[in-house]
């Protein structure tokens, strides 16, 4: 198998010798939510040429793929077969399923194309399942290729900007990441009723909650933490929730006193018996709760304690009613723009600290 290219002038393959030879040929695998803002990034990026898009329904098979992003037709149709994505022989795959699927990953990266991902699988492959681990670093290692994980949260949140804001420190006692997002004016009853709880009663926090959100943030947390020389002895998590103490009417339906209103998630980074770092998402559908949150606008909030001590506030500028419409953009944006940094690293699972910065492209 032929080495993958190296890196050029941003989205651009290059020869050895640094000749500029053509624009990276890049697959959408999935069109939800993410996907689709990723489909749309791709066709309209002035270095980046769509080669490929893999879909799971069969309504959405057959169809152009601008079309399905609410573009104008490019001449590339959808998929539902991995035969069909291996042979187009693209440079990298944006895989971003709803589940991952360890077989369908192999066969990407021992095809030669590598993969920029926005699953939380691969931000810290020292605490990966070691058979996983196993398994894709020998695909690379076949393909020639490699695989990371990015996004908006975790990802950038949690990695590239704490590394940016620990570059001005010698000393670290405390790293915390908020996280908030009012949901009062989305209109989704099944994620906030049924999949998220709201409404219901106060009861135990799900384990299967706390579960998802260490497995995805706590690999994250221990990837900086490494990066800072500080590895930690364990990730914890816990979680509470609040009731409304008064009835409510929010855009996905209404939420009665006393019932889960709101609810956060702490997944802590300890070290020498402490806490050093933290992620804490906090979700509210009201700031009429039974408990003393000190709830932000959405979006985050970072505070660094040390001897360059830092608190910063980082907020969506984006009308509640907007924020369905525009949040995909901050996960699907920092996958496509890495693309070019991930097909030039070398062979592996490549960290945010294995890649240069990485930098987008506007024209």
């Amino acid at each position: 198998m032929e080495e993958s290219p190296v890196s050029g002038p941003i989205g651009t393959a290059v020869a050895p010798d640094g000749e500029n030879t053509r624009p990276l040929r890049v697959v959408q695998w999935a069109t939800g939510n993410i996907g689709t803002r990723a489909l749309r990034a791709v066709i309209d990026h002035p270095a980046l040429t769509l080669a490929g898009v893999y879909v799971h329904s069969d309504d959405k098979a057959g169809r152009d793929a601008g079309e399905l992003c609410g573009r104008d037709t490019v001449g590339v149709r959808a998929t539902r077969k991995i035969d069909d994505i291996l042979a187009l022989g693209a440079d990298c795959v944006l895989y971003m399923p709803l589940r991952f699927d360890l077989d369908e990953v192999c066969r990407i990266l021992a095809s030669g194309t590598h993969v920029v991902t926005t699953r939380g699988e691969f931000h810290h492959p020292r605490t990966m399942d070691p058979a996983l681990r196993a398994a894709v670093e020998e695909a690379c290692t076949l393909g020639g290729t490699s695989i990371h994980s990015t996004g908006s949260s975790p990802g950038f949140v949690t990695e590239a900007v704490p590394l940016v804001l620990a570059s001005i420190q010698r000393r670290l006692e405390h790293l915390a990441i908020d996280e908030y997002a009012d949901l009062s004016q989305r209109n989704s009853p099944g994620i906030l009723f049924e999949v998220m709880g709201f409404g219901g009663p106060a009861g135990d926090f799900a384990d299967a909650r706390l579960a998802h959100v260490q497995s995805n943030f706590g690999p994250s947390l221990s990837a900086l933490a490494d990066a800072l020389g500080v590895s930690l002895d364990s990730v914890e998590a816990s979680g509470e929730v609040a009731v409304a103490r008064h009835s409510v009417t929010i855009a996905a339906g209404t939420i009665e006193a006393g019932t889960v209103a709101a609810q956060r998630i702490t997944v802590s980074g300890m070290k020498d018996g402490r806490e050093l770092m933290r992620f804490r998402p906090t979700w509210y559908c009201t700031d009429d709760l039974d408990a003393d949150w000190d709830l932000h606008s959405t979006g985050w909030h970072i505070s660094v304690d040390g001897d360059a001590p830092l608190d910063i506030e980082m907020r969506f500028p984006v009308p509640l009613e907007r924020m369905s419409e525009v949040s995909p953009s901050y996960t699907a944006n920092r996958a496509v723009n890495a693309i070019p940094a991930v097909c030039a690293a070398a062979p592996g699972i490549r960290t945010t600290v294995d890649l240069p910065l990485i930098v987008p492209e506007f024209s």
